[in-house]
């Protein structure tokens, strides 16, 4: 396994001084947001860098001369909503794909999306109540809900693997991230299931952060997918007992009220210790991947700086070379 970071983290600084702070920190990959939720600070437009040979030349040109690469191009966001934002997404995710393949980049790093709850809605509706009630004169609003989501994700996604597939990407890793349609195995196993045949271009990009504040086991989940792991965050959380032990692990705080949160994510060995992730790495190592642990660094009861030197110096110590 070799480590990557996600340049989100550097904020809005020239592209050359961010590839130039990764080096120094050792690391000779990046993951880059090229649309969605991200900040796109270092690739600004996916259309601008597929329409301009000039411009993309001059960009890879940059990763060339100081010996880097790409890990992956992320473009997170939900696609799947009928609004101008969805519409947004679903856009420059089909444009991220046509960019890798010009960059010769294998992996894109997304989201699976999350609809509403019915045709006209306007707000992603994210179930996690059990479906089994309520029900009113015949009808379960929450069991037609999920269905109608499962629909809309099928339609987009099964068009969307195609042109994945047309452009050279090999490998779409969903992350599972929690108010998504997939936001665990389960969901990602289905999500392959309504998608069909072009569903071997999909895995999941195991972001163990997310498993844990919903009180899964990373480790369990690497068993349970196998191959099908594409990608990794090397990402940590710490659920903040006190608060869980009153509230549980739903959450909705803003996540700059780490006092009050009952789940934080935190810098990489801050939540588990350095044995969890060398055991993690070691499973994921077990069940086929060797490809690249990217360090997501959002731990905010630290400076940016110490959170990356502490996640960096925990992920050198633990990844399965």
């Amino acid at each position: 396994m070799k480590l990557s970071i996600c340049t989100d983290v550097f904020g809005k600084i020239p592209f050359t001084e961010m590839l130039d702070k990764v080096k120094a920190y050792g690391i000779d990959a990046v993951e880059m947001t090229a649309g969605g939720w991200g900040g796109c600070c270092f690739i600004p437009s996916a259309e601008e860098l597929i329409n301009d040979d000039a411009k993309r030349a001059a960009f890879q040109a940059e990763l060339d001369k100081r010996g880097m690469e790409i890990s992956a191009l992320n473009c997170s966001g939900n696609p799947l909503i009928d609004t101008p934002m969805g519409h947004a997404h679903s856009k420059t995710m089909r444009d991220t794909f046509v960019l890798a393949g010009k960059l010769g980049v294998k992996t894109v790093v997304t989201m699976s999306g999350l609809p509403a709850g019915a045709p006209g809605d306007k707000t992603p509706n994210w179930f996690v109540s059990t479906v089994s009630w309520p029900e009113y004169d015949g009808f379960n609003y929450m069991v037609e809900g999920v269905k109608y989501q499962w629909e809309v994700a099928a339609a987009w996604w099964k068009e969307t693997c195609k042109i994945a597939k047309e452009n050279g990407v090999e490998r779409i890793a969903i992350e599972e991230f929690p108010g998504a349609l997939v936001h665990n195995v389960r969901t990602f196993n289905k999500l392959c299931e309504v998608v069909g045949e072009d569903s071997d271009v999909l895995g999941l990009n195991l972001d163990p952060s997310h498993l844990m504040l919903q009180g899964a086991e990373p480790i369990a989940a690497a068993r349970a997918l196998g191959d099908k792991i594409f990608y990794i965050h090397g990402k940590d959380a710490r659920i903040e007992r006190y608060n869980s032990d009153v509230d549980g692990l739903l959450e909705n705080l803003p996540v700059d009220a780490s006092a009050e949160r009952t789940w934080n994510y935190v810098a990489v060995g801050c939540g588990r210790d350095l044995q969890w992730w060398k055991e993690f790495f070691s499973v994921c190592k077990m069940m086929g991947y060797d490809g690249y642990v990217s360090l997501e660094m959002e731990d905010l009861t630290m400076s940016v700086e110490a959170g990356l030197q502490t996640s960096i110096d925990a992920l050198k110590a633990t990844i399965s070379q």
